[in-house]
């Protein structure tokens, strides 16, 4: 059985910084993408980062450009960073952490294309 675990959530100052991890466990897993989503209250799911397991193809949602980085420790894509920088409250969110076997030209931005999913780790951003 897969699972994915998310950790890294917790407090920090608008203009800080945290690190999340997202670790693949169970079974022989390499997931073809992992992809970073949140969901503030009220708000729907959104995307947020996402990374092939070659590292070649890379994405950010617009809200996150130029602040948050993904990265993966290995070709496997089982641990996956996602580090954020300049918080601001907007980035209020529970975090999820989700992966995929399917092939794509390009990182999925749809919480529908990816099959495995974590349980969320929360981030809250004081002002």
């Amino acid at each position: 059985q897969v699972q994915l675990v998310e950790s890294g959530g917790g407090l920090a100052q608008a203009g800080g910084s945290l690190r999340l991890s997202c670790a693949a466990s169970g079974r022989t897993f390499s997931p073809i993408a992992v992809g970073w989503f949140r969901q503030a209250p009220g708000k729907e799911r959104e995307f947020v980062s996402g990374i092939t397991s070659d590292a070649r193809r890379i994405g950010y949602g617009d809200s996150v450009k130029g602040r948050f980085t993904i990265s993966s420790a290995n070709t496997m894509n089982t641990v996956v960073y996602l580090q954020m920088d300049i918080l601001n409250s907007e980035d209020t969110a529970v975090y999820y952490c989700a992966a995929t076997l399917t092939q794509s030209r390009t990182v999925a931005r749809s919480a529908d294309s990816y099959e495995y999913w974590g349980q969320g780790t929360q981030v809250i951003v004081s002002s």
